[in-house]
């Protein structure tokens, strides 16, 4: 693999690809992706390899790993070395993070080391319930920043978007509200055992994602707690196949005890998450016999009685209209977003726009009154997310008009 800086302070961003969920059980990594940042936000370096897990591989149709790349990877162990120097010092981020963890701890543990200090870790769906609101999903929250993740299920694609995420929360908070976090990050002990040659995947299978994973960007967020959060990410992570196996029935199960979710509030999260892709089905003003399939799918995998689903598809719910742009005037105090390439500077309009006393944000959240683009018609994320929310969109045009 590349040469790996020494160790400093920092983040480390990782992702896994994994044959399931159960890390305690039987399932294992089968590929990694480490990306190093400055404690300012800065990407300065990217790794990933594949993972040979001597079992089958699980959903090839989704991460697009194929037993023939996986037959040159090299096992976990021969990799521990060199990714514990990645790790080393740093601060470890990853978007739903008790996921990853338990994967690297599981698979740490499987080639008998022991780092000899505590893991810091850093969750960025966890921030983003709170820097952001809503969803929780990775695409959601690139969304609503403009972070690209074409390619997403890919570990260097998604450990990528993350960091870029967890950049635009330092960015938005400041760099000094992470110095304390930075300092726990201590030196790792080094690992004795053989060192592997890293080996990056070469090609990605392209799929077509269901009505289900495509919905399941835009699905409103339905829990109270970052725990509640956590368990509704694995449900998704389950439920994308329409099937639920006996270990991702176990999977979801440890992860509620652990969590100390009881069977009362699971039942209550299951009914409020179907209701929410009820109303994300409706939101075009037609559910097909695809959508109502599937919708049917849930239901019973969920345990939910497939009455609500048959009577839910059969009235339209109600879908938020959005407000005519030229109806309304911004006040002090609202939050705007502005997206895409202006004529004038970004940083000229956001300056111009706080002389009112109106607030500009990077990231498209509920609390946004207004998103301002380069074309009105703009198919960005951020353009999505306001759609999505029911935030009125206007061009330059509409900005200049007013604040120039």
């Amino acid at each position: 693999m590349s040469l790996i800086p020494p160790p400093s302070t920092g983040f480390a961003t990782i992702d896994f690809e994994t044959t399931g969920f159960y890390a305690e059980g039987t399932d294992r990594a089968i590929e990694i992706s480490v990306v190093h940042s400055e404690p300012d936000g800065t990407i300065t370096g990217q790794w990933e390899t594949l993972i040979n897990p001597g079992r089958d591989l699980g959903r090839q149709d989704i991460h697009g790993i194929s037993a023939r790349e996986i037959l040159r990877a090299p096992l976990f162990g021969g990799i521990t070395g060199d990714l514990v120097d990645l790790l080393s010092q740093r601060v470890i981020v990853a978007h739903n993070a008790s996921f990853d963890m338990r994967f690297l701890e599981a698979e740490l543990s499987r080639a008998a080391y022991w780092a000899g200090v505590p893991f810091v870790s850093l969750c960025t769906m966890r921030l983003a319930r709170t820097h952001i609101g809503g969803s929780s999903t990775l695409a959601d929250c690139c969304a609503a920043f403009d972070i690209d993740l074409s390619g997403a299920h890919r570990a260097a694609v998604d450990a990528r978007a993350t960091a870029e995420l967890l950049a635009a929360f330092v960015a938005s908070t400041g760099q000094s509200s992470w110095q304390e976090l930075l300092g726990r990050a201590e030196r790792l002990a080094p690992h004795a055992g053989d060192r592997a040659e890293w080996l990056a995947r070469s090609a990605v299978v392209d799929y077509s994602p269901s009505f289900l994973e495509r919905i399941i960007d835009r699905v409103p967020d339905v829990s109270d707690t970052d725990e509640q959060a956590e368990y509704i990410a694995l449900v998704e992570r389950c439920l994308l196949d329409r099937y639920l196996s006996e270990h991702e029935k176990d999977a979801l199960v440890a992860l509620a005890d652990r969590a100390g979710i009881s069977r009362s509030t699971v039942e209550s999260l299951h009914r409020d998450y179907l209701a929410a892709l009820v109303k994300v089905a409706w939101s075009d003003g037609v559910v097909t016999e695809e959508e109502r399939e599937d919708l049917i799918a849930v239901a019973l995998l969920l345990e939910v009685p497939v009455e609500i689903v048959l009577d839910a598809v059969a009235r339209p719910v109600e879908v938020d209209v959005v407000a005519e742009p030229t109806s309304f005037t911004l006040s002090p105090g609202d939050v705007v977003v502005l997206t895409g390439e202006m004529t004038r500077a970004r940083s000229e309009w956001e300056q111009r726009l706080r002389e009112h006393g109106i607030i500009p944000k990077p990231a498209v959240t509920k609390a946004a009154r207004l998103v301002i683009a380069a074309d009105p018609d703009s198919l960005s994320g951020k353009a999505r997310k306001a759609r999505d929310y029911g935030i009125p969109i206007v061009g330059e045009a509409w900005l200049a008009e007013r604040y120039s």
